[in-house]
C-alpha cells in the first residue's frame, strides 16, 4: 500500500520561482515525507471518497495549470515584443559596386547599389588593416554620432554591413550627388547671396542640433558638406566627433583635430579644453569661402595659419581676448604691431548685417564667439536679399556619380 501511494503521488522538481497556491498552507516545519503519510490515512480513512484514485492527480492539473497562469516575463518588464530584436548585420554583398568616390584618413567611399531595393547608397569602408587594439574608437564615434544626430542636413546611416573577413567592416549612408568644395570650384559663377543664406541657416540647423546632443563634429569643411540636386546640404564624415560632456583624459582633447584651414586659434595654440566654440570657428571659415569662391586661410602651416588670422582680424588683445596669455604656446608666438581688422575692406560687397555675422563667427574668445543657436536668429537671414527656397536651385553634374558637363553655346550638356 505504501508502495501503491509513492507511485501515485506526483513529484516534480522545484525551483525558489514555482510557488503553488499550496505552499502558502503548509507549515515550513512540516516536512514533504509527512505530509505524503497524511494523505494516504486520509484515503484510507475514507473509503466511500467518490474520487479515491484522482486525488493524487489534482496537484499535477494544479501544476499545469499554474503553469498556465505564470507570465511568461517579470511583471516589471514589458514583454519581449515590446524589444527590438537584434538582426546580425547583412553582408557587403546585399549591394553591388558601382565606383569609388573618394579616400580619406579613416576610410574609402564607394557608390553602390542595393540589390533589393534598387537605392543608390554610399559605402565607407573603415580602415582596419592595421588596427591592432580591436574595433577603432574613431568609427564607435562615427556610428554613435551619426545614429544620435539623426537630422534632416545630417546624412543618414542606413546599417553596417559585412564582408568575408574581420577587416571588411561598412557603413551604408545615404548617396549624396556634389559635395561642397568640388562644387565651388566647377560652378561657372558663384553662389547668390540669397542661396548662401540658404546654406548657411541648414549647415547652422544643423551643428545647432549635434550641439544640443552634446556632440562634437570637429572637422568642419566643404568638402565634408553635401549637398543634392534639390538644394539641400548634409553635414557628413563624422570621424573625429566625440561627445564633449564626456570625462577627459589625462592629456587632455587632442590637438590634432580640424583640417588647419578651418582650425580655430585656440587650437592653434595648444589649449587642452575646447567645446563648440570649435565648430563655430570652422562654420565661420565655410561662410566666408562661399563667398569668396575660394578658401579663406590657405596656409601650408599653423605659423602661417595664425599670421593670416592676425592679419586679417588684427592681433589678439587682453580686451578681445583676455585668456591669450594662458594658452600653452602663446608665449612662443611674437603678435605682430596693432592693426584694424581688414574684413570689412575684404568683404565690402556683403552687408553690414553679413560682415558682423562673419565676426562675431570669427571671434578670437572663444566664450564671447556666437553660437549655432544664436546665428540661426542672427538679422542676416531676415534682410533682402531673402533665403532662396531650396527646389529653386539649380542642379549641377555629380562628381561623385561620374557625371560630368560639356560647354556648348547656348547650352550645357551633361554626360
Amino acid at each position: 500500500m505504501s508502495d501503491t501511494a509513492d507511485y501515485l503521488t506526483p513529484s516534480r522538481k522545484r525551483s525558489r520561482w514555482d510557488v503553488d497556491e499550496e505552499d502558502t498552507q503548509i507549515p515550513l516545519s512540516q516536512q514533504p515525507p509527512k505530509r505524503r503519510s497524511k494523505s494516504r490515512s486520509t484515503i484510507s480513512s475514507v473509503p466511500d471518497h467518490p474520487q479515491p484514485q484522482q486525488k493524487p492527480s489534482k496537484p499535477e492539473a494544479r501544476q499545469g495549470s499554474s503553469e498556465r497562469r505564470r507570465p511568461t516575463h517579470s511583471i516589471y518588464v514589458p514583454p519581449r515584443t515590446s524589444h527590438p530584436q537584434l538582426q546580425p548585420s547583412r553582408s557587403v554583398y546585399s549591394y553591388e559596386r558601382l565606383n569609388s568616390i573618394e579616400e580619406g584618413s579613416y576610410g574609402v567611399v564607394f557608390r553602390a547599389r542595393d540589390k533589393q531595393t534598387g537605392d543608390i547608397v554610399a559605402l565607407k569602408k573603415l580602415k582596419l588593416d592595421e588596427e591592432k587594439n580591436g574595433f577603432p574608437i574613431t568609427a564607435l564615434r562615427e556610428v554613435n554620432s551619426l545614429m544620435m544626430c539623426k537630422h534632416e542636413n545630417v546624412v543618414g546611416i542606413r546599417e553596417v554591413v559585412v564582408g568575408d573577413t574581420l577587416t571588411q567592416v561598412f557603413i551604408v549612408m545615404d548617396f549624396i550627388e556634389h559635395d561642397l568644395k568640388t562644387l565651388l570650384t566647377v560652378m561657372p559663377s558663384p553662389f547668390l547671396q540669397s542661396e548662401i543664406k540658404t546654406l548657411m541657416l541648414q549647415l547652422l540647423s544643423a551643428v545647432a542640433h549635434c550641439h544640443d546632443r552634446w556632440i562634437l563634429h570637429r572637422d568642419l569643411k566643404t568638402s565634408n558638406l553635401l549637398m543634392n540636386n534639390r538644394g539641400t546640404i548634409k553635414v557628413a564624415d563624422f570621424g573625429l566627433a566625440r561627445r564633449y560632456g564626456d570625462p577627459v583624459g589625462v592629456g587632455g582633447l587632442t590637438q590634432l583635430v580640424v583640417t588647419l584651414w578651418y582650425r580655430a586659434p585656440e587650437i592653434l595654440l595648444g589649449a587642452k579644453e575646447y567645446s563648440t566654440a570649435v565648430d563655430m570657428w570652422s562654420v565661420g571659415c565655410i561662410f566666408a569661402e562661399l563667398l569668396l569662391k575660394e578658401p579663406l586661410f590657405e596656409a601650408k602651416g599653423e605659423i602661417e595659419l595664425l599670421s593670416m588670422i592676425f592679419k586679417l582680424l588684427g592681433p589678439p588683445t587682453t580686451h578681445s581676448w583676455p585668456d591669450y596669455h594662458t594658452l600653452p604656446l602663446a608665449k612662443t608666438i611674437s603678435l605682430p604691431p596693432p592693426q584694424l581688422p581688414q574684413l570689412q575692406q575684404k568683404f565690402h560687397y556683403i552687408t553690414a548685417a553679413g560682415v558682423d555675422l562673419l565676426s562675431r563667427l570669427l571671434t578670437y574668445d572663444p566664450e564671447r564667439r556666437i553660437s549655432a543657436t544664436e546665428a540661426l536668429k542672427h538679422p542676416y537671414f531676415s534682410e533682402s536679399p531673402f533665403p532662396k527656397h531650396p527646389d529653386l536651385f539649380g542642379s549641377f553634374p555629380s562628381a561623385a556619380a561620374g557625371e560630368k558637363y560639356v560647354l556648348v553655346p547656348d547650352r550645357v550638356l551633361i554626360f
